[in-house]
């Protein structure tokens, strides 16, 4: 097979597995419009905001088709976390022919792993820092203001946090893949445990809002799940190539 017909043929099989990934969100998009539905789901996840506003309050939407788009968009939000690990599959079978059997035995756990904890650092924001920030950042307004998020910036505050918690977590992966592949030792990692702390607040600052509480609470499980990701190194070893995997490159 030439050069072309090889990059083609990988040129369609990405395709194919593109295809295959959003299929499935699109199939649970319509299966969650039907149910439970947008308005519900959306409810769900405005709840830690609405149990923190004053009894009464309500959210506002101030464009004309926001009531609307804003629900869907979080639909399309629930349809992809839940299709997260199909996509994922797809994304690591597409690679997987062009690893080493080494490669694939790490890396089928990994998108595995990946999966599970973007999730719970989803779960930890939604569950654990949204009550806590919205009820601090209700009880530091001055009683003379009566709050009425608009559910459009609710929605992009979320997505921000979502995502800033999701990459947070995966960091034990992170650190796991650099020591497997002899990038860095742990020894050095562990030597630049200072700068990570500087530098979890730094990002803390930037990606989350202005308030102490919320910039601590990102800040706070990036520094743990750094030393979870030495702790968890200190029994991987450092990949040395064996005979095999030089008759493949030579080949």
């Amino acid at each position: 097979m030439s050069d072309q017909e090889s990059f083609m043929s990988h040129l369609i099989e990405l395709r194919q597995r593109l295809v295959r990934a959003v299929g499935a969100v699109l199939a649970l998009f319509v299966i969650f419009i039907f149910w439970p539905g947008s308005g519900p789901i959306y409810d769900f996840l405005a709840a830690p905001l609405m149990t923190a506003l004053p009894e009464g309050a309500k959210m506002i939407a101030t464009g004309v088709i926001t009531p609307f788009m804003v629900p869907m968009k979080v639909t399309a939000l629930a349809a992809f976390v839940v299709a997260l690990p199909y996509v994922l599959y797809q994304a690591w079978a597409f690679v997987a022919p062009g690893l080493y059997e080494h490669e694939k035995k790490l890396a089928a756990p990994l998108v595995v792993a990946s999966s599970a904890l973007f999730v719970a650092g989803m779960a930890f924001c939604y569950y654990i820092v949204f009550g806590r920030v919205f009820a601090f950042i209700h009880d530091f307004a001055p009683k003379s203001i009566t709050p009425a998020p608009d559910i459009e910036a609710y929605f992009s505050f979320v997505i921000t946090m979502f995502i800033a918690f999701g990459v947070t977590f995966e960091i034990p992966i992170v650190v796991i893949v650099l020591v497997r592949m002899g990038i860095v030792s742990v020894e050095k990692l562990r030597d630049a445990r200072p700068y990570v702390i500087v530098g979890a607040f730094v990002v803390a600052a930037v990606v989350t809002p202005p308030d102490v509480l919320s910039q601590f609470m990102l800040a706070l499980p990036m520094c743990l799940l750094y030393e979870a990701g030495l702790f968890l190194a200190r029994f991987i070893s450092v990949r040395q190539k064996e005979p095999s995997d030089y008759k493949a490159e030579s080949g």
